[in-house]
């Protein structure tokens, strides 16, 4: 490596992390928390067997998991102006990305929750809770500890699919790194940077991962 390339890579890091701790960041964690509540709604209403609204639910889910992210993208942020519905880049990113990963964690979520024995259910009617009392003490925690692992993978996933939201000009940093390599014509060694960094969000993700189903595993062994 040249001493250009060394210090174009140098210089960079700083420049190509900022934006990934301002914007992918908190890009990530507004829509994953936003997409957990939808996820949840949508699998209780399934596990629930609502008539109407389950087959909503199920209309939503095939819509979204059948549709490319990048389209839903340029939907929203391309495709709504023409019928007067401006948004700004960022909100329009965490919209898709909620309901994106909405759509796929609430299939983790109704899994978990059909996995949860059926007599649990009956245990809590016959204590006298009602089915809201019964789904939040006993259902909810126990779906919760079966779906961790799934969803932390999908939260994993959602920092490396945030990179398309530079296609609707979010400045995170994959858009960071197209400009410094417009700039410097050192496309190798700049995509690979950004790459180890985006490397090194998701190795800490994966020691927080790690950590929770230690803990998880450690508490359900208490309770047993």
């Amino acid at each position: 490596m040249t001493e250009r390339v060394w210090n174009i890579v140098v210089d960079s890091f700083p420049k190509i992390l900022l934006p990934g701790l301002t914007m992918t960041i908190p890009l990530t964690v507004i829509s994953f928390a936003i997409a957990m509540v939808i996820a949840v709604a949508v699998a209780m209403v399934q596990f629930a067997k609502v008539p109407v609204l389950r087959q909503i639910c199920r209309f939503y889910i095939w819509v979204i998991r059948g549709t490319p992210l990048l389209v839903q993208l340029y939907v929203i942020f391309y495709g709504l102006p023409k019928l007067g519905v401006i948004l700004d880049p960022f909100p329009s990113a965490i919209i898709v990305f909620s309901i994106n990963e909405g759509a796929y964690c609430a299939e983790t979520m109704r899994a978990a929750l059909e996995s949860v024995p059926a007599g649990q259910m009956e245990a809590g009617y016959c204590v006298g809770m009602n089915y809201l009392q019964i789904m939040r003490r006993i259902v909810l925690p126990q779906a919760f500890r079966t779906a961790f692992p799934p969803l932390s993978n999908s939260l994993i996933s959602m920092v490396k699919d945030t990179s398309l939201a530079a296609n609707i000009t979010v400045m995170e940093m994959f858009m960071a790194t197209q400009r410094i390599v417009a700039r410097t014509y050192e496309p190798l060694v700049l995509y690979m940077e950004v790459g180890l960094i985006y490397l090194l969000f998701c190795t800490v993700l994966t020691w927080v991962q790690r950590a929770g189903e230690k803990r998880l595993n450690a508490s359900g062994y208490r309770k047993e």
